[in-house]
């Protein structure tokens, strides 16, 4: 028996490859976009079946190629780029895509869990899982939401396992193929690495600078939930997931900084400390941003508790902590 991974060169996907391989699991279908040899590199200490192109595995799919022989899908594919304009291409690989994926998955009975995204809240000051609470800004946005929308409507002829996860803001390894796309903490502990400097934006939607907030949750945890429902198939539904907790931007930069001056021996300083040597810096909140960015996102975790995980999630200040070790484990202190 196979276990799908789709985006298995991607960050969230090759982070649950990696996870796979380490409960023992090397039968694995490596399914992405094999053009984009970028981020190959992710999938280099992994160990997979076979990888496959995503056009090419999804015609097999359908032409029954792999009947009786898939565990799950992990469908972690789509085009992550929130400030990709084209809705045509979005919709194509964020819902037409999954359609497919999800119609095979039924009839063959086969689990199939998928990457949602808390970008379908919008502006939105309450973030549940239900349609009242559901504004999204951009195409990106609209694309997860209507696959979302697709998955209620079929719910209740559904006889096999189906599982959303709304992400919230992922960060952590095997993500800097993502380039601008890569998270803050990358982002910022690249700055000052390169600089000594972390540039932040000024205020905006009614915050103060660098205090925009966001549930900012760990890789780390995002492939614990995946696994908690792998491993329990007779759960359905669409959960957020994130901490539960909103965290200011100037948390995650302070808590990257103190993670690279720790190992350098170096004692941690307060965010006031860094913004008076100018560690932490403010830069002009973007125009083409404005109406388009949200300022707050926390992940109201009631039904992922409500559906049993229990597990406790990473803060700030301990998986950005974490992050940054790892990847100073590659680049010299």
């Amino acid at each position: 028996m196979y276990y799908v991974v789709t985006g298995a060169a991607g960050f969230i996907g090759s982070n649950l490859v990696k996870a796979l391989n380490e409960r023992g699991v090397t039968g694995i279908l490596a399914v992405d976009d094999l053009e984009q040899g970028g981020k190959s590199a992710n999938l280099a200490d992994c160990k997979v079946a076979e990888s496959i192109h995503k056009d090419e595995f999804v015609k097999k799919l359908e032409a029954g190629a792999y009947q009786g022989s898939l565990a799950a899908i992990l469908h972690q594919g789509a085009c992550s780029d929130t400030t990709n304009p084209d809705r045509r291409y979005m919709m194509e690989n964020n819902c037409r895509y999954s359609e497919r994926l999800l119609d095979c998955c039924a009839g063959g009975k086969v689990p199939f869990i998928y990457a949602s995204s808390a970008a379908v809240y919008g502006a939105g000051r309450e973030f549940r899982e239900a349609p009242e609470c559901e504004a999204p800004l951009n195409v990106y946005g609209e694309s997860k939401l209507l696959f979302d929308q697709r998955v209620r409507q079929r719910r209740k002829g559904q006889t096999a396992q189906v599982v959303g996860l709304r992400y919230f803001n992922v960060y952590g390894v095997r993500e800097s193929h993502k380039g601008r796309m890569a998270s803050v903490a990358c982002h910022f502990f690249n700055q000052y690495r390169e600089s000594g400097r972390v540039r932040l934006f000024t205020g905006s939607g009614g915050y103060g600078d660098g205090e925009q907030r966001r549930d900012f949750v760990s890789v780390e945890d995002c492939v614990k939930v995946n696994l908690y429902f792998l491993d329990h198939p007779g759960k359905s539904g669409i959960f957020n997931t994130g901490t539960g907790a909103a965290q200011s931007f100037n948390d995650v930069a302070a808590a990257a900084v103190n993670a690279c001056r720790k190992a350098r021996g170096e004692a941690p300083l307060t965010l006031d400390a860094m913004r008076g040597r100018g560690i932490i810096q403010y830069i002009a909140f973007p125009e083409d941003l404005r109406g388009k960015y949200q300022s707050y996102t926390q992940a109201d975790i009631s039904a992922l508790r409500e559906a049993g995980y229990d597990e406790p999630f990473l803060t700030v200040e301990q998986g950005v902590a974490r992050y940054c070790q790892k990847l100073l484990q590659r680049v010299p202190a």
